[in-house]
């Protein structure tokens, strides 16, 4: 195992027999250096190296210098991934191998003005590709032409970052395909086997969020047509390993889109349906075996289905985000399966991708899978950065996703209603409940006296609360009856009159998390039997129920954040990254939402477009700068007719 100066305390090195540090944190100095990486596997004593499904796996150049340092390479011969790295002879290739493919233009002549040329002649809407690049990245949709020079320059610039190539391809796209791929299984003894299908439709940034196998819903002469397919794409370029071939699904037709020369992300739905282990069989297929099994032996067993859990807000345009996590609750319940890479006080880098673990669910039918999924994300818990389980929650409980078949517009279509927050009004009772039932029992107070919970001779005083849930004060006023039961009322403009519920602690009431002010409690309403959980840490309480989470503090003088909030008319960003590009100067006159900062931060790129018309009084950023959370970018004056 190796990892980054970012990674030294990450999980996957906590659990590592051994693990040696390749650099610092950015990936350029670390990850994607080949040098490092060869010297610590001679260090080790290492005699093969598994790429993983990231950073350099589909790197020829990387297989190659494994090959020359003595290593033996976990997955597929360098001529095979330079034959699908490509993108542009890859697709002229497998047309001649008769391997149906979209039109597009993926020429020699990279020029501005001939991709424009190209692309105003395939006409709108169409897609523009890193020649060199995977898993979304760079990708961008040009609905109309005036948008196209845009789209060029800022995918040609993701190109070079990313993957060290600024080539890039053009294609007709297709609004509403479905994604289905199919996993491959090639040994070097020339035998080559498909292992079904996977949907992997649902997307975000042309990033997989939901992926489930089989593909539901396909004819059966369609799915055969789409392994066959599949297999001659693997045999053609002489493929061994696992890999996986991607296309495109429109109607009745399908077309190739690209080839995976590398493990998935999502393989574990299909070893769940397969019963075969891919990693196994990678490490089997590098030691030379033969595949002991034939195509006719492979068969779907049930349905399975797997949700990726990010640190991202939905809300924002899933905003990667980076942070401490006060709470990682995975799931434990039968038929699921969790592959966490996060636990209970890890920090979540800025430099790499947000996906903290991936939860599968597995099940004799697709409905059962989905209900099995839906009732094991809602029992998962995250605290300390916005995730996306709601989002994932609401879009497998969704009717769309429920009849089985969607395609890459389900964010367009159906994103808006999903994941939308709870108000925190109907958690705020819990909250407060699990404010006072902490005071009660902090394990570091040293006298009674420094309790604060309202306790009288003869009975006890109201203790007032006072919450903040994002800029919006809930007060709440918690009364103990007993040593399990509070009574909470809330008041405070907007709040209806009369406004009671009792909160009732459950059993397990005090697990503590990460350390000793840190206490878990369950409580249950009276009224309507509502369940919840609750975080108290410090001055935050989290509170899961109903399938919702919210995120309090304890607001007050002492330890409030009131007091961090940017003054009025500063830009900021939300994540630590690098500036990529300045639009914006000094006295410029601004429209509301016109971009003025590019940050480069968790792997994508971040446009700080203006709130409001206005004048740019400065701006205290340039291009190559790398700015912390929270940095100041551009000092923006709201235009007079604003005021």
């Amino acid at each position: 195992m190796v990892y980054s100066e970012a990674d030294e305390r990450a999980r996957h090195v906590r659990l590592a027999d051994e693990a040696w540090p390749i650099g610092p944190a950015p990936a350029k100095e670390s990850y994607l250096n080949v040098s490092a990486i060869l010297a610590a596997a001679k260090r080790s004593g290492a005699e093969a190296i598994h790429p993983g499904y990231g950073f350099l796996s589909e790197s020829e150049e990387f297989a190659a210098a494994c090959a020359a340092a003595g290593l033996l390479f976990i997955g597929p011969p360098p001529a095979a991934i330079a034959a699908m790295g490509e993108k542009s002879a890859a697709k002229e290739r497998m047309k001649r191998a008769g391997v149906p493919v979209l039109e597009g233009y993926a020429g020699e002549d990279q020029s501005l003005e001939t991709l424009e040329r190209c692309g105003l002649e395939l006409g709108f809407p169409l897609i523009i590709k890193p020649s060199a690049g995977g898993g979304g990245k760079g990708m961008q949709i040009v609905r109309k032409p005036a948008e196209l020079r845009d789209a060029l320059e800022t995918a040609r610039r993701i190109a070079s970052s990313a993957f060290g190539d600024g080539r890039i391809l053009l294609e007709r796209y297709l609004a509403a395909a479905r994604h289905v791929e199919v996993q491959v299984l090639a040994d070097s003894h020339g035998r080559v086997l498909h292992l079904l299908d996977r949907d992997c439709s649902v997307q975000r940034r042309h990033q997989k969020l939901i992926e489930e196998a089989p593909a539901p819903g396909l004819e059966a002469a369609l799915r055969a047509a789409m392994a066959d397919a599949a297999c001659t794409v693997a045999s053609e370029v002489g493929y061994v390993g696992a890999g996986t071939v991607e296309m495109l699904l429109d109607g009745g037709a399908f077309y190739f889109m690209e080839m995976n020369t590398r493990l998935q992300v999502e393989h574990p739905v299909t070893e769940a349906i397969t019963g075969l282990d891919l990693v196994e069989w990678q490490l089997r297929i590098a030691a030379g075996e033969p595949l002991p099994f034939a195509q006719s032996d492979i068969a779907a067993r049930g349905h399975a289905i797997e949700a990726r859990v990010c640190a991202e807000d939905p809300a924002r345009n899933f905003l990667p985000c980076a942070g401490t996590l006060r709470l990682v609750g995975w799931p434990v319940r039968t038929g699921i399966r969790v592959d966490q890479g996060f636990e209970t006080g890890d920090v979540v880098p800025p430099h790499y991708d947000s996906l903290l673990g991936k939860v599968v669910a597995h099940a004799a039918t697709r409905s059962e899978a989905i209900e099995r999924l839906h009732a094991a994300l809602s029992r998962t818990l995250i605290a300390g950065v916005p995730s996306n389980l709601e989002w994932l929650a609401d879009a497998l409980g969704s009717a769309a996703f429920e009849r089985g078949v969607v395609d890459t517009s389900f964010i367009a279509q159906h994103g808006a209603a999903l994941g939308v927050p709870a108000d925190p009004r109907a958690l705020a009772p819990f909250a407060a409940a699990a404010c006072v039932f902490a005071l009660r029992h902090r394990t570091r107070q040293t006298t009674p006296w420094a309790q604060a919970d309202g306790f009288r001779l003869g009975g006890s005083v109201p203790v007032e609360v006072t919450l903040r849930h994002a800029d919006r004060l809930i007060a709440a006023r918690v009364r103990v009856l007993n040593g399990s039961t509070f009574r909470v009322a809330l008041s405070g403009a907007g709040e209806p009159a009369g406004h009671e519920l009792e909160v009732e602690l459950g059993t397990g009431l005090a697990a503590e998390i990460g350390h000793r002010e840190s206490r878990l409690i369950e409580l249950r309403s009276r009224e309507g039997g509502t369940r919840a959980r609750a975080l108290s840490c410090d001055r935050t309480v989290d509170v899961w129920a109903d399938g919702h989470h919210a995120e309090f503090e304890i607001h007050g003088r002492a330890g409030s954040r009131g007091a961090l909030r940017h003054a009025a008319g500063s830009l900021t960003t939300v994540l630590p990254g690098v500036v990529v590009s300045v639009q914006a100067t000094a006295g410029q006159r601004v429209a509301a939402g016109d971009p003025l900062v590019v940050i480069e931060a968790m792997k994508m790129e971040h446009s700080i477009r203006a709130p409001q018309d206005g004048l740019v009084e400065a701006v205290h950023v340039r291009p190559g700068d790398r700015v912390s959370e929270g940095a100041t970018l551009v000092t923006l004056a709201a235009h007079e007719g604003n005021r």
